[in-house]
């Protein structure tokens, strides 16, 4: 598990340099996601997380992470996927989300990191229409990249301000 950590850490790390359409791209529920590289500050194997009481269920709770209290959100349950045991391949996505003027580091727990590219503006298509009922905002567009789709999220919308929060309250000492 370390070294799997390790490897998409150096991924990460060696593209910092070169911040173009980077995204960290990860699986949820066999399906394939990208964060924007720059929202991006660590990955982490999955550890134990302290619960956080009268929380939504897809707020896991909180880890010390070298003496910094940060929130963690199960990125499933957050988009009401069916729950999955956590594996070796199980990570922890440090990210940076700004919502209402305000930064908030947090962890969001994906299936397993796969990799970084580098996706230009003419492989991305607009969100396909769902209907009314259906929120897409926080989908910036679908990567075509060879024979795949890669859902792009802005992780800045993935949160509403209420849930944003919520999630701040973690932080607070009770």
């Amino acid at each position: 598990m370390a070294d799997l950590v390790k490897i998409a850490e150096n991924k990460v790390l060696s593209t910092i340099v070169d911040k173009g359409n980077k995204y960290l791209t990860f699986e949820l529920n066999e399906e394939e996601y990208g964060l924007e590289i720059l929202k991006v500050q660590e990955i982490i194997g999955m550890m134990n997380v302290t619960h956080v009481p009268r929380m939504p269920e897809y707020v896991k709770g909180v880890i010390n992470l070298r003496g910094k209290i940060i929130p963690i959100i199960d990125l499933r349950m957050k988009f009401e996927m069916q729950a999955q045991e956590y594996n070796e391949r199980t990570c922890i996505v440090e990210v940076q989300v700004q919502n209402h003027g305000q930064n908030v580091i947090m962890g969001v727990i994906v299936d397993r990191v796969s990799e970084v590219l580098d996706i230009a503006d003419k492989q991305i298509e607009e969100t396909p229409a769902f209907g009314a009922n259906v929120n897409t905002e926080f989908i910036t567009g679908m990567g075509k990249v060879g024979q795949r789709v890669v859902m792009l999220l802005d992780i800045d919308k993935v949160f509403s301000y209420d849930e944003m929060e919520i999630v701040r309250k973690t932080k607070e000492p009770t």
